[in-house]
């Protein structure tokens, strides 16, 4: 036999985000639209009472008239994408677009309540409550399910979601 007959089949080195991905996948096996929207529903609401933490009220903020646009939850988006960012890029642009749709929805919610609605943080942590609770219960349905695979899925599971769209519109990240 030849030797330039053998292919050689290189395999690249898997990036930590696929071997976090291969790991839900495994765990997973469930409904992914159901986990979709419980994860939806639960960092919209955790990121609804991150929002809603009074940010304390800096003189060089007032003086520039930009309070209103720095609070605790600028700081929960930014070091979420970071963190995404330096996992899978493209993923994080997409978390970076529904964090923006997310953040429009809860500024609509304080104009509600400014209008004499329920409060954001009440609102927030009902949304929160059921997107975790969700959460919970599909996963006890799963047959591998520990507070690891919980935590895993809450901190990585909304770019492993997006990934599957990725996936399904064939692009890369």
């Amino acid at each position: 036999m030849n030797k330039s007959s053998k292919k050689s089949v290189k395999t690249e080195p898997k990036r930590p985000v696929e071997v976090y991905f291969e790991e839900l996948d495994k765990q997973i096996l469930g409904s992914k639209l159901g986990y979709t929207f419980f994860m939806t529903l639960a960092f919209f609401g955790v990121m609804g009472l991150v929002w809603m933490i009074p940010f304390p009220q800096l003189d060089f903020l007032q003086k520039m008239n930009a309070q209103t646009f720095l609070n605790w939850g600028s700081f929960y988006i930014a070091i979420i994408i970071y963190l995404y960012l330096k996992l899978a890029p493209t993923l994080s642009y997409a978390m970076l677009f529904s964090i923006g749709i997310m953040s429009f929805f809860i500024v609509q919610l304080e104009y509600v309540e400014k209008d004499g609605g329920p409060a954001v943080y009440l609102v927030s942590a009902i949304i929160a409550f059921v997107g975790l609770l969700g959460l919970w219960f599909m996963g006890k349905k799963e047959k591998e399910f520990s507070g690891k695979m919980f935590w895993q899925l809450l901190t990585l599971g909304p770019i492993w979601l997006w990934s599957k769209v990725f996936d399904k519109l064939k692009l890369k990240y």
